[in-house]
């Protein structure tokens, strides 16, 4: 008998991320993977660099200094934050947790890939439930809880449509939810968000008893190398998640530079502004265009092609890709229809713009 992992483990796919080469092209543009274009804040890069003077000793296992930084920043319990490698080693931990053969978990019909990917890893199933205009839809959502439902992920705003949902149908998302349901929101744009009426969640996960927020370095604070993410919530799911999770599992410069990124909410602002203009810009040229924007509260729109001929999303693709710049196809979305693309600096974005405009017209 040969070596052999546990039963579905070979099943599950891979997540891939964003490309960043063209095979004949030397620098292209990556507008691929939703990263900060502005970078990362100064201060951050420097503590990232202090603290690369030290690689022989090991990390503060606690975090206990970043999150005393976040509490201080968003006036929480800091003995009710998380640090993990990444908004997803925290939902893997959360799989590993929460979650055993034959449990299911709920995500909207368009949630990010790594929720699936979560369930594999446990051997849980995962149901999607239908969305409202590429929306996450909280009857859809509620009609798919059953007794095996475990957690409930929903990522507001969602990657990769780019839409939200606004508090008050957080709320009542959370007000039909089984008690023994985790509702886990996932925040990861959230600072990007201009709307009055949403919220990252952070209230919720400080009431209830099953609501974990969760949260990312990688996007507004442009650490996506560094690989940190937090998560606050009930102190039963924290104190689970530490035990579940590696003792060292962020390395001590993604720490510092974490911790001096959440004090630098100068360069969150200018990334916000930034962010504001050219999501704008890209939204309404594309519109233009007469190609399908989905109004997005992100840092990257998507954007629906038509199915004729030499028009299609693979088509744009490819002739994006001969122009230089690089998006994302979303077919593992069933979106096959779609590209979403980031928001980038000026450069790439008026390129992107111009690219599209002379393949529509090709």
């Amino acid at each position: 008998m040969s070596v052999a992992p546990l039963a579905g483990i070979l099943d599950i796919v891979p997540y891939k991320g964003g490309e960043a080469t063209i095979p004949g092209i030397e620098k292209p543009w990556k507008l691929s993977s939703n990263e900060n274009p502005l970078g990362c804040s100064p201060a951050a890069k420097r503590a990232y660099q202090a603290a690369a003077e030290d690689l022989a000793t090991y990390p503060d296992g606690d975090h206990a200094g970043l999150r005393a930084a976040i509490a201080s920043r968003y006036g929480l319990d800091a003995g009710r934050i998380m640090c993990g490698s990444g908004s997803d080693e925290i939902f893997q931990l959360l799989g590993r947790a929460f979650l055993d053969q034959g449990d299911e978990i709920v995500q909207s019909a368009h949630g990010f890939l790594v929720y699936r990917l979560t369930a594999q890893q446990a051997g849980a199933i995962c149901v999607s439930a239908p969305e409202t205009n590429l929306t996450a839809d909280v009857d859809a959502l509620l009609a798919c809880v059953t007794s095996k439902t475990k957690i409930v992920f929903l990522a507001n705003p969602n990657n990769p449509t780019g839409t939200y949902l606004p508090y008050s149908e957080i709320k009542r998302l959370h007000a039909g939810l089984p008690d023994h349901v985790l509702l886990v929101l996932d925040a990861a744009y959230s600072e990007y968000v201009q709307t009055n009426d949403y919220s990252s969640g952070l209230e919720l996960a400080g009431e209830a008893g099953n609501v974990l927020m969760t949260r990312t370095f990688s996007k507004i604070h442009g650490l996506a190398a560094a690989r940190v993410g937090w998560c606050y919530g009930p102190q039963v799911v924290i104190d689970a998640l530490n035990r579940v999770r590696g003792p060292f599992n962020i390395s001590a410069p993604g720490l510092a530079a974490a911790e001096a990124a959440i004090l630098d909410q100068d360069f969150a602002n200018q990334s916000v502004a930034f962010n504001t203009r050219w999501l704008s810009y890209l939204t309404q040229e594309i519109r233009a265009l007469g190609l399908e924007v989905t109004p997005s509260v992100g840092n990257f729109i998507l954007v629906k092609f038509p199915s004729e001929a030499g028009k299609t999303s693979e088509a744009a693709d490819a002739y994006l890709r001969s122009r230089g710049v690089i998006v994302r196809a979303v077919r593992a979305y069933g979106l096959n229809a779609y590209l979403r693309i980031s928001v980038g600096l000026e450069e790439p974005n008026r390129l992107t713009v111009a690219a599209l405009k002379d393949f529509m017209a090709s």
